[in-house]
């Protein structure tokens, strides 16, 4: 599983969608933190990580399915698709590596 996962994460960053995702993570993340003045730190002037908590869960509810249709379509498209559907293993197991 370990080779599965670092083949994924390289493939992951050697394109310009992986840099993408996490430049998007950060600046939504940013915004939230530091411009929207409901939730900025600089108005509270106490430094805590309770919006960076509340928030980064719904960021990643919308950018995590986002990045992985990449992967299921490729998977699809090679075929191997159905042959992980009809092996006997969990759909954790396929997600997971």
């Amino acid at each position: 599983m370990w080779s599965i996962y670092k083949k994924e994460i390289n493939a992951f960053f050697s394109s310009l969608i992986g840099y993408i995702a996490v430049g998007v993570f950060l600046v939504i993340l940013g915004l939230v933190m530091f411009v929207f003045p409901d939730t900025s730190l600089l108005n509270y002037r106490v430094a805590t990580l309770e919006q960076l908590f509340n928030m980064a869960p719904l960021i990643f509810m919308f950018l995590i399915p986002a990045v992985t249709m990449r992967s299921f379509a490729e998977e699809t498209q090679s075929g191997t698709i159905e042959l992980l559907a009809t092996r006997p293993i969990s759909d954790t197991s396929i997600v997971m590596g």
